[in-house]
């Protein structure tokens, strides 16, 4: 978003997209801390307004009570003498004549009369009550209490509107900014072409099979569209990307650079893109016009967690605006590790947010960029800065109390969360030691010895500046527990982390870091001195991630739809006959799906699909899961997409890997790919130890735990 200011120092493109994506965002954190909120003003209610004394709750005086409509005063003599002396009602109809009235009884009469009479006295006696209750205190509390439920009430029932709405306003502005995921994004001017006719096939697609799925399918159904607005809007958006994809195709950028050749160009393809003309293609050939679209719903299905998704890329790309992890490494520095140790201990510190967020390529987006520039600040090669930031997500995905996990144990019953979290430490563990002792063996240089005295001096002095952010994360985590009766898990965390980000932003720019430092310490200006600078510049690099990020996984849903369709899946024998060659061929076909398919969709393509063929072929529940979450991992890393380092391209920018390939252009072959390699190699080990390490534990654990307490014990 590099466009002039135009009004208010605010670009066209920022006023069209910053301003409303901030509201909607502060939005779904008013949703998401809504309920618990509502239920604490509902308490605090029957506290100040309750009165037990005379059966009233605050319950009751939400609302202006209506006034009953019978007589108090009601006189039961001649009410009865009324209705005892009303002519029976004569019918025409024979059959009424089975069902004639008893004569009526008078002591009856009067005895449902005066019970008649002593409710209504009652019913009039608590509305006067009420009434009377019903105090200018109360009428203001209720306001504010009702006008809350209003909103929480509207943006529960409208979540799919609000995720559509914000997806929307990304897709277009990460379509403007030619900010898409790719192996490469376009550079040459031989690239534009390539990438802008992807582009308007691809959008016009979306547009052909939204319309499509609308017109022909749901209108022609007879069946009442529940929500015709989302389907307005899909059509619309779809619509106004093609418009914006042939503007681009027939108005290629003027300052692109010369050369290039059209075999490279088809890097240039967004993975988006490619997955929706290939999805497309299988669809329409089946004759299954609305295909795309059908998938592309399932979008807004699961819209709670794409929403999640978009806030804990806010709250990444606030902490980019602040000091916190600069001072946090001010504490590590001291220890002089050398940029292989110091770049595990960052790794093991990034493993928890990953945990919270529950998918590697959200923290990389959200970090990545943070965590190139403090391994590479430590000294370590660009190449390898750029292999960390690309894992920095892959260890975290198996710790508590990571989201992906839950929904594993919500899908397939034969797992708990707690199994899974168990295993998890053990496989965290693994994948990490791999990953330092392969770096330590791979170092160039060694570390100066630190005299440990000095070092505990230095990081106790460190702390100091560092412990007022701490004391904001803990006084923000209280509040909601003694406040809302709110705890930080995986369920809280997408509203805590952004609440918690923006109090640490505020008190960041309030403490107004000199401006001589922050140069020093921000080089390029990605951090913003002020508050209104440092909130608008995270929204707007929120926008576009959100944009890209959001479009990709919804496209992948498709590649599986096409997946699932294929027949693939069932083609897998039920009974392969033996464990070891099950547990090969579900590796290879789990690091696939890795490959094309975001964490959650794949996750329940996989239950429904290969997991009970796993646990058939007498695969533990709790062991195939591990190896799916590990070869997850290894597929986001794996080329030919290897998602999660295109994410780190994304975040990085390509100058940065242009000089990173620069710095190794005369060294081996690793070095030259050590950003691909170093990866690959540590989850691939991971994964091995996992599927065959874990199948001789799941067998033998037993034994071994018995002759390990025999030997012990003697």
């Amino acid at each position: 978003m590099n466009n002039k200011p135009l009004f208010l120092n605010r670009s066209a493109l920022e006023w069209f997209s910053s301003l409303p994506v901030l509201c909607l965002l502060l939005l779904t954190l008013i949703i998401g801390t809504g309920e618990m909120f509502h239920g604490q003003l509902l308490r605090m209610g029957e506290r100040m307004f309750g009165d037990p004394a005379n059966n009233i709750q605050y319950f009751m005086l939400r609302a202006d009570p209506t006034k009953p409509d019978c007589d108090p005063n009601m006189d039961i003599d001649a009410a009865v003498a009324a209705q005892t002396a009303a002519p029976a009602v004569v019918s025409d109809d024979p059959l009424d004549a089975l069902f004639a009235s008893e004569p009526q009884d008078p002591a009856a009469v009067r005895d449902s009369m005066e019970k008649a009479k002593a409710l209504c006295i009652e019913k009039n006696t608590m509305y006067e009550a009420i009434s009377k209750s019903i105090t200018p205190k109360v009428e203001a509390f209720r306001a504010i209490e009702t006008g809350f439920f209003g909103i929480f009430k509207f943006g529960t029932e409208n979540r799919p509107l609000l995720l559509l709405v914000m997806f929307a306003i990304a897709a277009v502005t990460t379509t403007l900014c030619t900010h898409h995921i790719g192996l490469r994004p376009p550079r040459y001017k031989k690239d534009f072409p390539i990438y802008g006719v992807s582009m308007v096939v691809a959008n016009a697609l979306g547009l052909f099979s939204s319309y499509y799925y609308y017109n022909n399918v749901l209108l022609s159904s007879g069946i009442p569209i529940e929500k015709p607005l989302l389907n307005y809007i899909m059509i619309a958006l779809f619509a106004v990307l093609t418009v914006i994809s042939v503007v681009r195709l027939l108005r290629p950028p003027v300052d692109a650079e010369e050369g290039g050749s059209w075999g490279l160009g088809l890097l240039s393809i967004p993975l988006y893109a490619f997955m929706a003309i290939t999805s497309s293609i299988s669809f329409i050939g089946e004759g299954h016009f609305a295909g795309l679209a059908i998938y592309l719903g399932q979008l807004l299905e699961y819209s709670g967690i794409f929403l999640n998704l978009a806030l804990y890329i806010w709250a990444g790309m606030l902490l980019k605006q602040t000091r916190v992890v600069h001072l946090f490494m001010d504490v590590v520095r001291p220890f002089n590790f050398s940029p292989e140790t110091l770049t595990w201990v960052i790794l093991l510190a990034a493993a928890i947010p990953t945990a919270y967020t529950g998918a590697s390529g959200i923290f990389v987006i959200a970090a990545g960029a943070i965590v190139y520039k403090e391994v590479l600040q430590s000294g370590a090669r660009r190449q390898y800065a750029l292999a960390a930031a690309a894992m920095s997500g892959s260890l975290g995905v198996v710790l508590r109390p990571c989201l992906l996990i839950v929904l594993i144990a919500a899908l397939n019953k034969q797992v708990t969360t707690n199994e899974l979290y168990g295993w998890g430490v053990s496989v965290f563990l693994l994948t990490s030691t791999i990953f330092l002792l392969i770096s330590l063996y791979l170092r160039e240089g060694k570390s100066q010895p630190t005299d440990m005295g000095v070092a505990l001096r230095g990081a106790a002095r460190a702390l100091v500046p560092v412990s007022p952010y701490i004391v904001i994360v803990v006084a923000v985590v209280q509040a909601y527990q003694y406040f809302l009766d709110t705890k930080l898990d995986e369920f809280t965390a997408p509203v805590m982390l952004p609440i918690i980000m923006l109090f640490i932003v505020i008190f960041d720019k309030l403490r107004r870091e000199p401006k001589s430092v922050a140069v020093i310490n921000n080089p390029e200006a990605e951090r913003r001195v002020g508050l209104e600078g440092a909130v608008r510049f995270a929204t707007n690099e929120t926008i576009a991630h959100i944009g890209a990020l959001i479009m990709l996984m919804a496209l992948s849903v498709s590649v599986g739809g096409v997946i699932e369709r294929s027949g693939l899946m069932e083609s897998v024998p039920e009974n392969f006959g033996n464990i070891w060659l099950a547990l090969t061929i579900m590796m290879g076909l789990l690091v696939f799906i890795g490959m094309v398919m975001d964490p959650f969709g794949a996750v329940i393509l996989v239950s429904a699909t290969i997991a009970p063929v796993a646990y058939s072929n007498g695969i533990d529940p709790v062991h195939f899961w591990m190896i799916v979450l590990t070869a997850f991992e290894l597929g986001y890393l794996s080329p030919p997409v290897a998602l999660n380092q295109l994410l780190v391209r994304l975040v990085v920018g390509e100058k940065v890997m242009d000089e990173a390939d620069a710095e190794v252009a005369n060294k081996s072959f690793y070095y030259r790919y050590e950003r691909w390699i170093l990866p690959v190699v540590v989850l691939a080990i991971g994964l091995l130890t996992v599927v065959y390490g874990g199948q001789l534990l799941v067998q033998h654990g037993a034994e071994w735990r018995a002759s390990l307490d025999a030997l012990l014990g003697g």
